[in-house]
């Protein structure tokens, strides 16, 4: 794997999870303005068609002692996303799907105590062309909706059962207005703990009463369908006064409605909510932070100018996107592993230059636990914590653990791909593990210590059994480096 296309590297590391070198050879010779343009309107077709390919030769396995569920079962749930991320012609796609799962942090275990394991994995992940009732799972709508409006994104999460399930709505009533949603979506789904006062809390929570979900069991069906209600009836009418403007001439107050026109209240604060310019500054910090840097605090040009083509374009993600990846900031070779690698980042980028021969998604559901991240279970609301939070000396040893026992897997593998580098042991390292990976250039003193590594045991001859031996283990060396950790 050549490194000669450092700029698409750090778009796919960034943009998805690494490039295999399939990925990283095609997005090369577009170019860098048309692998953006690619990456940001994908195929939803072939992103569908992706999921075919499961249990087929050729791509990373997947493990059930029964028959592969999906749609039902959550630890085929999560084997079916990490599936996706090592295949999807459309990594963009699923990396937004993160973005926002942290965003708009939402448990499964919570939502299956309520409707129960398999209505859980639905709610949390269902895809609606394969679900029996044609609904689609909180994730399939980041899929589908996270590079399009957010104002639409923010509605659609808002009438979701999981979210009524997750934030309580179901106990949001006319007679007793329950805060968590009103709170949260203000606070940590649009504008911020800096922009708001108690008081909009109380109206957030009263402007969404009646907002509910409801299960219904159609005849002859195992299965619940669960769709958005508005029941009128424990909808509060009155007028709601905000202290930030919910319409264009200025307005803060939501005007006092009949019940059954009480779902417009909850529109209007959404579309205040999502165009307010705090919104789009918080969520081109956020953007920063996921896609920019961790290392440095967001650039006060970069926020602005983010926050500019976000409101612009009417919330569309699809501009702020493209208009963050050709960034100075984005684009400058400083930007360069300046995040750390969330686990399921590490563990995926890992899989897909490392190998996948005879390898399982389900073996690294227990990494990923051991690590701090399991996917449809963020610890609250306010989702991972993220950074240098993900390195306790646990989570630090899981990844070693987990690139110990890829490469494990991949030795013979990675064997045979590093015959061509058998000359030397510096063509060992250079030429075949530092070109596979994609990670900074070591200092001296690391490259050094390979080189030590590489050498031990006697002269270097290039022979099978030093290139079984060698060629794996260093680059498990180098997947467990500190270096490796950053994207």
């Amino acid at each position: 794997m050549a490194r000669t296309l450092p700029q698409i590297e750090h778009l796919l590391r960034r943009a998805g999870f690494g490039g295999s070198e399939t990925e990283l050879s095609d997005y090369g010779e577009m170019g860098y303005a048309a692998a953006v343009e690619a990456l940001i309107n994908f195929d939803p077709a072939a992103s569908n068609a992706i999921d075919d390919f499961i249990r087929t030769p050729g791509y990373i396995g997947v493990t059930a002692t029964r028959a592969f569920e999906p749609q039902t079962n959550i630890t085929d749930t999560r084997q079916r996303w990490l599936f996706r991320m090592v295949h999807t012609p459309s990594p963009l796609q699923e990396k937004m799907a993160l973005f926002w799962h942290n965003h708009f942090a939402t448990g499964y275990n919570k939502i299956a105590g309520v409707v129960g394991p398999a209505d859980g994995a639905r709610l949390m992940d269902s895809r609606a062309s394969r679900d029996p009732l044609g609904m689609n799972g909180q994730i399939e709508l980041f899929r589908t909706m996270g590079l399009g409006k957010f104002t639409d994104l923010l509605t659609e999460v808002s009438k979701h059962a999981s979210m009524a399930i997750w934030l309580d709505g179901r106990q949001n009533t006319r007679n007793s207005p329950q805060e968590n949603f009103g709170r949260e979506i203000i606070e940590l789904f649009t504008m911020g703990v800096a922009n708001y006062v108690e008081t909009d809390v109380y109206a957030a929570a009263r402007v969404f009463t009646g907002w509910n979900y409801t299960r219904t069991l159609p005849a002859g069906s195992a299965i619940a369908n669960y769709t958005f209600q508005f029941n009128a009836n424990q909808h509060e009418p009155a007028a709601k006064t905000f202290s930030f403007p919910i319409y264009s001439n200025g307005s803060k107050t939501i005007p006092a409605r009949a019940q059954t026109q009480g779902l417009q209240d909850g529109i209007d604060l959404i579309v205040a909510l999502a165009h307010h310019p705090e919104t789009a500054r918080r969520l081109a910090r956020k953007l920063w932070t996921f896609f920019v840097s961790e290392v440095r605090e967001p650039d006060a040009a970069f926020v602005e100018s983010i926050a500019q083509v976000y409101l612009a374009n009417d919330t569309d993600m699809k501009p702020v996107m493209r208009a963050v990846f050709n960034s100075p900031q984005f684009a400058s070779a400083g930007s360069h592993f300046e995040r750390y690698a969330w686990p399921v980042e590490f563990v995926v980028r890992s899989i897909k230059e490392i190998g996948f021969l005879g390898f399982s998604v389900s073996d690294t559901l227990t990494p990923l636990v051991n690590m701090g991240q399991t996917l449809y279970e963020p610890p609250d609301v306010s989702g991972w914590d993220t950074g240098t939070w993900w390195f306790s000396t646990g989570g630090m040893l899981a990844r070693m653990n987990f690139a110990a026992q890829l490469v494990t897997n991949q030795k013979f593998n990675l064997r045979d791909l590093a015959r061509p580098y058998r000359s030397s042991p510096e063509s060992l390292i250079t030429g075949f593990a530092l070109s596979r990976l994609t990670i900074p250039m070591p200092d001296p003193d690391v490259y050094n210590a390979l080189l030590t590594y590489v050498r031990a045991g006697g002269n270097w001859t290039g022979s099978e059994t030093q290139l079984t031996n060698k060629a794996g283990g260093t680059v498990h060396l180098l997947a467990g480096s500190a270096d490796y950790q950053f994207v």
